[in-house]
């Protein structure tokens, strides 16, 4: 999805693509450093109301319920919608504290190539269906009291983070 169809379908002010230190399901091996990861996003976001920030890093910790709790003390006044690809939901149920996730803030899920019906059929999906908003509601996800989420169909790419860092990589040395 055009980050301008994000902003528009969700009304958001801003996206915070907060860059992981490190996924703790996956390995690190290979992993660019943070700073690179950054540059790469800053790249491919090329939007002026998405932030990139690294700063999940000075946290000390990997997990986004955590991450997603101390947004929440620092600044209770935001109201936040966790953006996350279908890819997520469909395993999100084998991260530390899932459901903390969806008690802290509304999730908008994002069509993923393959992924819309093992996302759909997931245990967490299954588990909070009736917290599911239907598509064309998703503008009120952001005033929902959490746990609220919505699927939204978009124009899908196949690109990959990993898919995105070569791109980038094979650029700069042209």
């Amino acid at each position: 999805m055009a980050a301008g169809g994000v902003f528009a379908r969700l009304g958001l002010d801003q996206v915070w693509w907060l860059i992981s230190p490190g996924n703790p399901l996956k390995s690190h091996d290979g992993l660019p450093s943070i700073e690179e990861r950054i540059a790469a996003a800053i790249d491919v976001s090329a939007h002026p109301r998405i932030i990139v920030t690294g700063f999940e890093q000075a946290l000390g910790s990997p997990y986004t319920a955590e991450t997603l709790g101390t947004l929440k003390r620092r600044l209770p006044l935001v109201r936040f919608v966790w953006l996350m690809g279908a890819d997520n939901l469909a395993q999100i149920h084998r991260w530390r504290q899932w459901q903390r996730i969806f008690a802290t803030v509304p999730v908008a899920v994002l069509d993923r190539p393959g992924w819309r019906h093992k996302a759909l059929a997931s245990p967490a999906a299954s588990l909070l269906r009736h917290r599911q908003l239907p598509e064309g509601e998703a503008r009120a996800l952001a005033l929902a009291a959490p746990p609220a989420w919505a699927f939204l169909s978009i124009q899908l790419s196949s690109l990959s983070s990993t898919e995105l860092r070569r791109q980038r990589s094979r650029r700069r040395h042209r």
